[in-house]
């Protein structure tokens, strides 16, 4: 199943390659505006891929009153992309604005996510990248770019307590007034290796750039670029490496684990 330049202009949901096993689908050069779930991948079983989509909510902005109720609903309740059970997915140069969720992996009866990652971005998120749980292979991102300022407690990354799997983000950066830049629970490794984390504590309450609380964590050659705290490590984490990094003002690292760091 192919889906090759198309515009969506304002379906409920946008593509579901979920549903039905949909092995060695192609998805290049679609925009849209979906109001509920842009693309939702399952049952793959044989290499995906997608290229160049970008969903945004381009509704007249210029009339905001008048479609307050719609993205008010696309902010609290959409998600961009929705990966479950997919093996060895490809995905390169995707976008969203203004979802909830802005790439969304989750667990299916068929079984969770590994693939390849690249030049991907979420913007005007409450959470840009959120993992319940992945497949031990792992998540590889690179070059991304996300931004994270809607809801209560906005957080670029949340890594669920059920995941086993490696998320491993490289050469991305994180900004916006989030609360926090990731928020690690499960009993996977989640690596940050040559990231920028450019903001933080957007609610002023003390809130780290990274809290982990399970798993391992490894962070390695990233630059913080505003004054701690910088890292939470709460007890449950089973291990952390942190080498290398650059921080602005004196180094904010919390350590009450009972792991080795």
């Amino acid at each position: 199943p192919s889906i090759l330049d198309v515009l969506m202009v304002n379906p409920y949901q946008a593509v579901d390659f979920g549903t039905h096993a949909a092995g060695r689908h192609l998805i290049r050069n679609l925009y849209g505006m979906p109001l509920y779930k842009g693309i939702f991948i399952d049952q793959c079983y044989d290499v995906g891929r997608i290229e160049n989509v970008h969903f945004w909510p381009f509704w007249n902005p210029n009339d905001a009153e008048k479609n307050k109720e719609l993205h008010q609903f696309i902010s609290t309740k959409g998600e961009a992309f929705i990966f479950a059970r997919t093996d060895w997915e490809y995905v390169t140069n995707t976008f969203s604005w203004g979802y909830r969720v802005g790439y969304h992996f989750a667990k299916s009866p068929s079984g969770y996510t590994n693939g390849n990652f690249l030049g991907i971005g979420a913007d005007a998120t409450e959470i840009a990248v959120l993992v319940d749980e992945c497949a031990p292979y792992g998540l590889l991102i690179t070059n991304g770019e996300f931004v994270s300022f809607n809801g209560d407690a906005p957080t670029a990354v949340v890594v669920g307590e059920d995941n086993i799997g490696a998320v491993q983000f490289h050469n991305c950066s994180f900004w916006g007034p989030m609360a926090r830049v990731a928020q690690i629970k499960g009993l996977g490794v989640t690596m940050f290796n040559g990231c920028t984390f450019v903001e933080w504590d957007g609610k002023n309450r003390r809130d780290p750039a990274i809290e982990a609380a399970g798993g391992t964590l490894m962070v390695t050659g990233c630059n913080f670029a505003r004054t701690g705290p910088h890292i939470r490590l709460e007890r449950g984490l089973e291990g952390a490496v942190i080498t290398g990094n650059r921080f602005v003002g004196p180094v904010a690292i919390e350590n009450h684990s009972d792991g080795q760091v």
